[in-house]
């Protein structure tokens, strides 16, 4: 049986960084809780005057072969390891005189910035953490009755545990450190693996990946590989080689289409939308998107979130494109669409995205969480005096998917669940909407009623009044300009709606 609750009598602590550990010795001394520490963390600790065990007294052995030896004993880790349903478990520990640990807190020699500032064989690998990596995963291992803690970023969490929760931990939070600790643990490995690799061919995590060699990178002098599970996401149905910038071009439309519970139809070209509509009759969606910009649809990537019937087939076939993704393909559609023996057909099999995103740049790699926030209608703030009707509302929450899944800066012009236009990739917000506004007058859209999307806030009121005189009547953006009011003013002397999110969507 799993202890959903339980009393933190007994703490294990040993750490590198001693900074903000304060209030935490302060609280667990206030809960008379019992701490076990090493060397330097112990000098730390009894000089906030507060009394420890030594893990040299619990283990009987100094730590030894200067350091490389101090917790790696069955004293230590079979108090953490130990779990308190299994009767065995018990008697053992007590056989052995081991106290039960319920709170660790340890972090991890400073590998990365130690390669980042060093060129000392030596001191690099002596900052190779072993005993505090092994505490960490035992710790987080038999979660179901040890907290761990295994960063000085969850201090404040913990010490918010340690005060609500008054001395006790619950399954939940124990569960949630342990996620945490094996992925620091893994990065900490990672970043290990990636040194002695000498990390030349920047592959680092993907080298366990199955390895594509592709035609040519994103240039023809460039050499280019993919390496993941394709065949997991899609079945091909003939079609020549997926080229680099098609796969660039179909993770964008895969993230595009993720927005839009509704039938709709997406055409991107250079990863982003230059045609999108969404209508329960599927000719009429393509149709409308192929009508936001006839002309870079030409060659373009095409994406539908529903299966492509020889009627709507028929339609498409009539453009000349690259790829064409939908969830499925008639007999009769696979058969018309593929007339064309290099146009490549994909059936989405799972469009799942990983939570994580990765970029390499300069001699490393960023990493960020994938940006999943839809908004909805009660999230909207109105901040004008003429409020936004529920079909303005519509097309706002429209614009605003596509507006967030493409490059910034970026405007988007919606009218009826139809992309009109887009400016996008602009180093001026301003110049982004004088595009868009452009290309809807080239394709001749009347942008009476229409409205408007933008990723970031507007920091002067000239968009609105660009806006407001191309004939736009509602807009939706982030806010949180400290000139908010100037564009809010512009609205109110002019009765457009606007309606803030509250969340900006760059994209770069």
């Amino acid at each position: 049986m799993i202890n959903t609750q339980r009393e933190i009598k007994n703490a294990l602590i040993s750490v590198y960084y001693k900074d903000n550990l304060e209030p935490i010795l302060e609280q667990l001394k206030a809960l008379n809780v019992n701490i076990y520490t090493t060397g330097g963390t112990q000098a730390f600790i009894e000089k906030q005057g507060i009394a420890t065990h030594t893990v040299e007294k619990l283990t009987g052995y100094p730590s030894i072969l200067g350091g490389r030896v101090k917790t790696l004993h069955p004293n230590v880790f079979g108090g953490i390891l130990a779990r308190k349903n299994k009767p065995e478990d018990i008697a053992t520990i007590a056989q052995y005189n081991i106290p039960f640990f319920d709170l660790v807190i340890v972090d991890l020699y400073p590998f990365s910035e130690t390669v980042a500032s060093s060129n000392n064989l030596e001191e690099i690998i002596e900052k190779i953490d072993i005993g505090g990596i092994s505490l960490i995963r035992a710790a987080a291992k038999n979660y179901h009755d040890v907290l761990i803690v295994s960063s000085r970023q969850q201090y404040q969490q913990l010490l918010t545990i340690l005060i609500n929760n008054k001395g006790t931990s619950h399954i939940e939070d124990r569960k949630a450190f342990a996620k945490e600790a094996f992925y620091i643990s893994s990065q900490y490995d990672r970043a290990i693996f990636n040194y002695f690799a000498d990390n030349n061919n920047d592959l680092g995590m993907y080298k366990d990946l199955p390895e594509h060699s592709l035609r040519y990178g994103e240039n023809p002098h460039q050499k280019g590989r993919f390496y993941g599970h394709l065949d997991n996401m899609f079945i091909k149905h003939g079609g020549k080689e997926i080229s680099y910038n098609n796969l660039l071009d179909i993770d964008a439309a895969i993230n595009l289409i993720h927005e839009f519970n509704e039938p709709t139809i997406a055409i991107l070209k250079h990863n982003n939308a230059c045609g999108l509509a969404t209508d329960t009759n599927l000719v009429e969606a393509w149709k409308k998107a192929l009508a936001g910009d006839p002309v870079s649809a030409f060659g373009g990537v095409i994406i539908c979130n529903s299966k492509v019937s020889k009627e709507v087939a028929e339609e498409m076939n009539k453009l000349f494109f690259e790829v064409l993704i939908a969830t499925d393909f008639d007999n009769d559609s696979l058969s018309i669409l593929s007339q064309k023996t290099n146009r490549i057909l994909l059936s989405l099999k799972q469009s799942k995205l990983p939570d994580l995103t990765f970029r390499s740049l300069l001699n490393g790699v960023i990493e960020q969480d994938r940006d999943t926030v839809v908004e909805t209608p009660e999230q909207l703030k109105i901040v004008t005096e003429t409020h936004a009707t529920i079909e303005q509302i519509n097309d706002l929450l429209f614009a605003n998917k596509i507006v967030k899944q493409s490059k910034s800066n970026c405007i988007v012009l919606a009218k009826n669940n139809q992309l009109i236009a887009s400016g996008v990739g602009m180093t001026s917000r301003v110049d982004a909407l004088k595009h868009a506004i452009s290309k809807a007058h080239e394709f001749n859209f009347d942008l009476k009623g229409a409205v408007m999307a933008s990723d970031a806030f507007f920091p002067f009121p000239d968009c609105v009044e660009i806006a407001y005189k191309a004939g736009i009547s509602a807009i939706i953006q982030p806010g949180g300009s400290v000139k908010d009011n100037l564009s809010i003013d512009f609205c109110n002397k002019h009765q457009l709606a606007m309606v803030f999110t509250g969340v900006r969507h760059f994209k770069h």
